[in-house]
């Protein structure tokens, strides 16, 4: 359709449109036949504004010690910065949705996409804790806004008969940041620390903003949908996403048992997401369908969404917190990261390429097949293991990781076309509840679980060692060696072997921590496929089950039939 029809009103618009070119629901924009430059245009537009949303936090995430350090603070107080932006970025799309539905994508698009060119600039001028942490806060309402325009964007570069694939790939963009913000940051902090980040950041918003407003999405249409109970399932909602991210993101540092608000955060959050479920539960037209998404079938989709976003962390955080410990930096990773981010196109192509509504638990089965086999070869890594070595298993899971998103997304959106397009709302919230906090969950099972068993090693450890062993007093011998020519005092020489020694331990305990932790999301991803397994197979079973019975019974009652035909003739 020709783009000189948008300025209709939308009741005239819409009569202009075929029906494949009618949006889905309102919010949505329309989809019309554009020509294949138009489509380009769209699909580096949703590129780049998928990117600008989610690079930010990306780089927070991979580069916490450098951010760290750069503003003076402790670890605790680090480890809020990337978890602040969890908080606000969970809970947006409950009311964002409607707000695209009720006051259209233009304003949507200027309101958000302003917010993050004033984040972005905030960012020159902030130099302070309190100041980083509110406009982290901000950017991730800002991001959820640009990860849904960024989505609208890429669907319009694709015809009708491939939009499912436009919407795959759509989905998948985000998951790029992070081996991107990793290539991407060494360089630029090595320019001007994270100032030359931020002004990065910045020039890229301001690029996405100019792409926005010339490439412009088609009409949509506006109703009024809001309703004073949807603010108070807000005011509810949010907080309550906010205590539960807040303490999983930091329960494994100031440590579960040690800290008395990580329960009261869990107590609150759970009281505040309880009321916000019962209020939605018993309201006529409710923002969040508790009936509908306590559905058998979506609670099993959820439960494989929280799954394989908690053993997901075996990369975020496993492997990069291995090789850390080994004592690589973030310059010797750029191979590892490159083949990452590879993986990542090459299962998201193949995901959207491959897409087969029948079998959309097919790939959700394989993709856990191949994060556990990913995680048990890293299981078997020594304090010797360079990234060289973790190529294959990496790329296993970073294929694994874009191809599981597509066909999850895929499930519920059917389960919405066919049961009411009503849900949506539902089912985005918490698709994108379950993603955010999967991934905290994940990354405080894996970092608690490598703390315990960092601390048993230790312990075997050291309990092994003694100064009366002959290769033991050898070792500290050849550690203290080292310090001979400039330390002449018997004593500290031997004081500084010692010290080494324990070093020596301490890294060799933690490697074996991650080898446990690898092992055990091997366990998991191997229980979590053979689970989808069984989900996909049994309603063929049960098929095969009754076309055998009703054969059997067809059987049965011919003989009957002719038995009777028999007892009569005679």
């Amino acid at each position: 359709m020709a783009r000189n029809n948008w300025h209709l009103p939308w009741e005239q618009y819409v009569e202009t449109l075929k029906p494949h070119e009618r949006p889905m629901m309102p919010g949505s924009p329309a989809t019309p036949d554009h020509s294949w430059p138009m489509r380009i245009q769209y699909a580096l537009t949703g590129l780049l504004v998928a990117m600008v949303g989610s690079l930010g936090n990306a780089a927070v995430t991979a580069n916490i010690q450098n951010l760290q350090g750069s503003l003076g603070i402790t670890i605790t107080e680090a480890a809020w910065l990337p978890v602040v932006f969890v908080m606000t970025n969970a809970c947006m799309n409950l009311i964002l949705v409607k707000f695209r539905m009720q006051y259209g994508l233009r304003l949507f698009t200027q309101i958000f996409l302003g917010a993050f060119v004033l984040v972005c600039a905030a960012h020159l001028f902030v130099d302070n804790y309190q100041s980083t942490l509110l406009v982290r806060a901000i950017a991730g309402m800002a991001g959820a806004g640009l990860s849904s325009l960024g989505f609208l964007y890429i669907i319009q570069a694709f015809p009708a008969a491939h939009r499912l694939k436009g919407l795959i790939i759509g989905i998948g963009l985000a998951s790029f940041a992070v081996p991107i913000a990793r290539l991407i940051m060494p360089s630029l902090l090595q320019l001007g620390d994270w100032r030359a980040f931020y002004l990065y950041e910045l020039g890229m918003c301001l690029v996405a903003w100019g792409a926005v407003q010339v490439v412009k999405l088609p009409p949509s249409e506006r109703m009024r949908v809001f309703d004073r109970l949807d603010f108070l399932t807000f005011a509810l909602f949010a907080p309550g996403v906010a205590l539960l991210c807040a303490a999983l993101g930091l329960g494994r540092i100031v440590w579960w048992t040690q800290a008395a608000w990580i329960g009261w955060a869990l107590i609150g959050s759970i009281v505040l997401l309880t009321a916000a479920f019962l209020v939605e539960h018993n309201r006529k037209n409710p923002l969040i369908n508790t009936r509908w998404l306590t559905g058998p079938d979506l609670l099993r989709l959820f439960g494989a969404i929280l799954l394989i976003r908690m053993v997901l962390t075996e990369q975020t955080s496993g492997a990069v917190g291995f090789l850390t410990v080994v004592g690589l930096g973030p310059d010797q990773l750029h191979g590892l990261f490159v083949v990452i981010l590879l993986s990542m196109i090459a299962g998201t192509l193949v995901s959207a390429f491959s897409l087969n509504m029948g079998k959309l638990n097919k790939p959700i089965a394989i993709a856990l097949a191949l994060i556990a086999l990913g995680a048990w070869i890293d299981s078997h890594s020594t304090v010797l293991t360079r990234p060289a070595q973790l190529y294959f298993s990496q790329a296993l899971i970073a294929f694994a990781s874009a191809m599981f998103i597509g066909p999850a997304l895929m499930i519920g959106i059917a389960k919405v076309l066919t049961q009411g397009k009503q849900n949506l709302i539902s089912f985005i919230v918490m698709f994108s509840v379950l993603q955010n906090v999967g991934g905290l969950a994940g990354g405080a099972l894996t970092g608690t679980l490598q703390i315990v068993r960092e601390k048993y090693h230790s312990n075997q450890l050291a309990a092994g060692i003694s100064a009366l062993d002959p290769q033991v007093a050898l070792r500290l011998r050849q550690l203290s060696g080292a310090y001979a020519s400039t330390i002449t005092d018997p004593a500290l020489l031997n004081a500084e072997g010692a010290a080494l020694l324990g070093r020596q331990v301490t890294q060799q305990a933690n490697v074996l921590a991650y080898n446990d932790v690898f092992l055990v999301i091997a366990v998991i991803a191997a229980l979590g496929c053979a689970w989808v397994t069984v989900t996909h197979l049994r309603p063929r079973w049960k098929a095969r089950r009754d076309a055998k019975n009703n054969t059997t019974d067809a059987a049965a009652q011919n003989t009957a039939t002719q038995a009777a035909a028999v007892a009569a003739a005679d």
